[in-house]
């Protein structure tokens, strides 16, 4: 890499710390290690060389390696890296800005498209980043319910609030996150509205979900959706992940467990083969993340450089 394109990425990043994470001038230098002075002039030089349009337009070029690691060791249909801040507060910043743009690459279709969407901290992070958008054509269809069992909602539902920031049909799942008994499920999935949510999944030309770890106050047990008993019962089964609140261990497959019994939500094989992007990042997440990698769970991938140096550490 010549000097030049060196500076340019040195330029990016300050950007990126600058324009997107809201880094003050004084914390780029001390994360870039270089003086307050020079931090100012890489923000103006990002600045000149419109590197910045309100979200990060150079490529960093350790992402982009990455990006192909991941794509090459994983077989990824999509990847997409972030730029990783070290001590940066809002952990799902740079993830959002990722999966934002991801999402707008589908919405800019002038032909109807259907995408269907999880919930959790990460998607509603995503959602908050996506451009405000007129797409009256496309319809947003959520993977799972976002109800506990004693009626309360989840803070972090994504689906509707995207249909809301681009002007798109919504179409939510009638269901809790997980029913009561394997007998309510069956009812509540008898219903038509969550027959005809299950016809438009079919047919959605991309799913995004989130992909969450298996531990106690985990997001799920911390939100409410799984008891004390559940998270007991599912880490002596070897339980590491979770996806739309299905449970599954580090091979990917599915635990025989009485969650899994009673999630309410759209069965993982009816998603879209191929298509299917986990959106996660953290330490805390990497066992998850390879075991939806190995069960085939998802089929690509956002996260961030620290994650994916992480995964790229183990061998399978």
């Amino acid at each position: 890499m010549s000097k030049n394109q060196q500076k340019l990425g040195l330029a990016a990043r300050a950007g990126w710390l600058y324009y997107v994470a809201n880094n003050t001038q004084d914390e780029i230098a001390a994360k870039l290690n270089i003086s307050r002075q020079a931090a100012q002039r890489l923000v103006s030089l990002a600045d000149a060389e419109e590197l910045i349009q309100h979200r990060l337009i150079h490529p960093l070029s350790e992402c982009i390696e990455l990006i192909e690691q991941l794509r090459s060791r994983f077989g990824f249909s999509y990847c997409d890296v972030a730029p990783s801040d070290p001590g940066q507060g809002d952990l799902y910043t740079s993830l959002g800005v990722c999966g934002a743009a991801c999402i707008e690459s589908y919405l800019v279709s002038k032909t109807p498209v259907v995408l269907a969407i999880g919930g959790g901290r990460a998607l509603r992070a995503t959602v908050d980043r996506v451009k405000p958008m007129n797409t009256p054509q496309h319809r947003i269809v959520s993977l799972h319910g976002h109800m506990g069992p004693d009626g309360r909602a989840s803070h972090f539902e994504a689906a509707m609030h995207l249909a809301d920031r681009v002007n798109a049909e919504a179409f939510l799942l009638p269901t809790p996150v997980v029913a009561r008994t394997p007998e309510e499920r069956r009812i509540l999935q008898q219903q038509h509205a969550f027959q005809a949510v299950k016809e438009l999944v079919k047919r959605a030309k991309v799913a995004l979900v989130g992909i969450g770890e298996m531990a106690w106050k985990g997001p799920l047990h911390e939100d409410g959706f799984y008891a004390d008993a559940d998270v007991t019962d599912l880490l002596e089964r070897g339980a590491v992940g979770v996806v739309l609140a299905w449970a599954f261990d580090r091979s990917g497959k599915l635990i025989r467990c009485s969650i899994n019994e009673r999630v309410a939500g759209m069965p993982l094989d009816l998603l879209p083969p191929g298509r299917v992007i986990g959106v996660a990042q953290g330490e805390q997440k990497v066992e998850a993340i390879l075991g939806a990698i190995r069960g085939k769970i998802i089929s690509g991938l956002i996260t961030d450089e620290t994650t994916a140096r992480r995964l790229l550490e183990f061998k399978s």
